[in-house]
């Protein structure tokens, strides 16, 4: 296999959320193999995202899927966090890559492999393109999950993100095992609850 064949690409889904992990791919592409349409997960519908991590799942000459919990999150902070699932996603590949091409403006340590960062990569480039699908559709299922396992957040609906409705949720129920209690809306939330104080909705 020559060294184009084992190019990987590294994106994530999750930065954002108040709930949930963050969830990492990396994927070597099959260049005998193409996929027609790959581009920014967040580009496409969610029908159009959910066809192609299908056909990246069979036609992939690896990929890996990491996920970093909500309490290593908050112990380390979601940059770190964030970096370590680039790195763990990158070293859980059946085939180790020659390069790898990480989305974004940071290169994480301990990586098994040279590899560049591109700002805007999961736009422009194929292998990060088809990790940033497979990051989000796995992401977006885990939560629709967690939404039956925690019922009244409405993680199905918002997947984490700080949605007004979410937020008023945090505070009428308090936050689950699945929050980041280093974020700034829960954190408000538990301080507020811990004095004893009225909980205002944030808008």
């Amino acid at each position: 296999m020559n060294e184009t064949g084992r190019v990987a690409g590294v994106d994530e889904a999750g930065r954002g959320p108040l709930a949930g992990p963050v969830v990492v791919a990396a994927v070597i592409l099959d260049p005998a193999q193409p996929i027609a349409g790959l581009a920014d997960s967040k580009a496409l519908t969610e029908r159009k995202r959910n066809r192609l991590a299908l056909e990246i799942r069979e036609r992939a000459l690896a990929f890996s899927i990491c996920h970093v919990e909500a309490e290593e999150i908050d112990r380390l902070n979601i940059l770190a966090a964030t970096l370590l699932g680039m790195s763990r996603a990158l070293s859980a590949l059946s085939i180790t890559p020659s390069f790898a091409l990480i989305d974004g403006n940071r290169l994480p340590g301990d990586l098994p492999c040279p590899a560049r960062a591109i700002v805007g990569g999961d736009a422009s480039e194929p292998a990060i393109s088809a990790a940033s699908i497979l990051a989000k559709t796995t992401r977006d299922a885990l939560m629709v999950e967690l939404d039956g396992v925690y019922p009244g957040y409405d993680f199905a609906r918002h997947k984490g993100y700080p949605t007004a409705a979410h937020i008023e949720a945090i505070e009428r129920l308090g936050p689950c095992p699945q929050h980041r209690r280093s974020f700034a809306p829960v954190q408000r939330c538990l301080s507020q609850k811990q004095d004893n104080t009225p909980l205002l909705h944030v808008r």
